[in-house]
């Protein structure tokens, strides 16, 4: 029996230990896990009857393998969820799927709906080229726009920097209007001081040409005919478990526990043992006290930094750049409101008559706030009262450590408050019933500083013969979940199979298209 050690609960560890235990023999599995719950940044926060989901997760992947690996663990409506029935909407049922109002461990179908609200107006996102968008920008807007991105065809710059890939694909005047400010927000850095390689990995190829494309397709093609053709174009719906991400997590892990595997939590890594090229064990504290796990192929989704940090005697300039690896940290606030002051002027129902969005993204540079979900657009049953509440989440970029971090929670919910109000989107902080906070370390793994020499460190973690790095921390990428979770199908393929080079793990999420477009 070969013994295997994974570090971390989330999406990368537990698509590894679920994968090895149902569908390969001879394995024994533990995950360790250094917190409380399961699900890493995809996990569901309950609070009060109501849910959060960290960050949001569509559930929606180009990688059909990992479609269907989501449909194996929990598959997709029968019949419709309370909302599709209460508004008598059509969704595309399972036939012989769960009934999502007689039971739990089910996918709902959702539409896909992500605008950009700026200057108090509602823009598409990605932003399109639509008649709306036009009038909502303005005829002088419009035009300025179009003829900074004519001058960026002809002059494209040199893309040493994510502020030239964003003008080289959509032109000065849009990459100042809905690029420009939210990167910085997010990232606490400047365009100019990022590397392109961040765009390329979350655009994939998406610009003004590649929308207009889109567009006409739409406009002179039947749904069928565009099914049929090799064409790309952006997704319109996505699957859903009905708590959110963290259900999905937790019944994995559940499956593992129940294929034999271990999953012990409050579990943190502290040290890495080394012997003539390989990991030989792990040294891990539990409840105050140091543990040591030996195994014979060790599978790690920690960050790349803090396993670094656990290995003795690296040499000094792995370290060195491991160290330099930045983060960004990341805050939720929940407000439970009656209502919104946004006006749906959609086509789409939903329940209350709020706005459709799943995600709406902030780009006014007068607030802090970066993007807004609407926790009852992901599924009904996130909300106790999903027909008389909105439950939303604000959502903030930080540094662990710095003041907004370090604020209390009472001063973080009322700088969120007033923030919405300034914004217009609420009137005052007596519309807010309820109200949490949760914070993230290491949410996004940050291309500046010394990540533009993670080659060294890959290289030396990759020469230890039975250790694996998956997953969007433990490969320092800002990876998807689906994307993750590839990793570790590529992981367990190496290890299953004897594959000594591990270059197919780490070539996951590097294809030249945009991350929600599917053939």
């Amino acid at each position: 029996m070969k013994k295997v050690v994974i570090i971390g609960a989330g999406p990368a560890g537990l698509t590894a230990a679920y994968e090895l235990l149902k569908k390969h023999e001879g394995f024994s599995v533990t995950v360790l896990e250094k917190s409380s719950s399961i699900g890493g940044i995809s996990k569901t926060v309950p609070y009060h009857g109501n849910r959060m989901d960290i960050g949001g997760h569509r559930f929606f992947s180009k990688d059909q393998a990992v479609m269907d690996w989501w449909q194996e663990v929990m598959p997709l409506q029968g019949a419709p969820s309370l909302d599709d029935r209460l508004l008598n909407r059509e969704v595309p049922l399972n036939v012989d799927g769960p009934d999502p109002e007689q039971t739990d461990r089910v996918m709902l179908t959702r539409n896909r709906v992500s605008r950009i609200y700026y200057q108090k107006h509602f823009f598409d996102y990605p932003i399109s080229l639509k008649w709306s968008t036009i009038k909502t920008m303005g005829f002088v807007t419009t035009l300025k726009v179009g003829f900074s991105y004519l001058h960026s065809v002809f002059h494209k710059l040199p893309e040493t920097s994510l502020e030239n890939f964003y003008i080289n694909s959509f032109g000065r005047k849009l990459y100042s209007m809905f690029f420009e400010g939210y990167t910085e927000k997010l990232w606490g850095r400047h365009p100019r001081e990022i590397s392109a390689e961040w765009g390329a990995q979350r655009t994939k190829g998406l610009s003004i040409r590649g929308i207009l494309l889109d567009m006409l397709s739409k406009i002179f093609m039947s749904r069928e005919a565009r099914q049929k053709k090799v064409q790309t174009s952006l997704i319109e719906e996505f699957r859903y478990p009905k708590f959110g991400p963290g259900q999905l997590w937790e019944a994995v892990a559940d499956d593992v526990r129940q294929a034999g595997g271990e999953v012990l939590m409050n579990c943190e890594v502290t040290g890495v043992n080394t012997e003539n090229g390989r990991v030989t064990a792990v040294r891990y504290l539990q409840n105050g006290e140091e543990r040591t796990l030996a195994g014979d192929a060790f599978i790690s989704s920690m960050p790349v930094k803090d396993l670094v940090d656990a290995i003795p005697a690296v040499p000094a300039n792995v370290k060195r750049v491991a160290d330099g690896l930045p983060y960004r940290d990341f805050v939720t606030v929940g407000l439970l409101l009656n209502r919104l002051n946004l006006k749906n002027k959609t086509h789409l129902k939903t329940l209350g008559n709020i706005v459709p969005d799943c995600w709406i993204y902030v780009q006014d540079t007068n607030v802090k706030l970066g993007r807004i979900q609407i926790f009852n657009n992901w599924s009904p049953y996130m909300v106790d009262d999903p027909e008389h509440t909105v439950w939303i989440g604000l959502e903030y970029f930080c540094t662990e450590g710095d003041a907004f971090w370090n604020m209390s929670a009472e001063d973080c919910t009322a700088f969120a408050m007033d923030e919405l109000i300034t914004m217009g989107v609420i009137n005052s902080r007596s519309e807010v019933l309820d109200v949490h906070r949760e914070r993230v370390q290491k949410a996004y793994p940050a291309y500046f500083d010394t990540y533009g020499e993670i080659g060294m460190v890959t290289e030396y973690l990759n020469g230890l013969e039975n250790l694996y790095c998956v997953g969007r921390n433990g490969q320092h990428r800002y990876n998807n979940m689906d994307h993750s979770m590839a990793t570790s199908f590529e992981a367990v393929r190496g290890l299953t199979q004897g594959i000594a080079d591990k270059s197919a793990i780490w070539n996951v999420n590097t294809e030249k298209e945009y991350h929600e477009q599917k053939q």
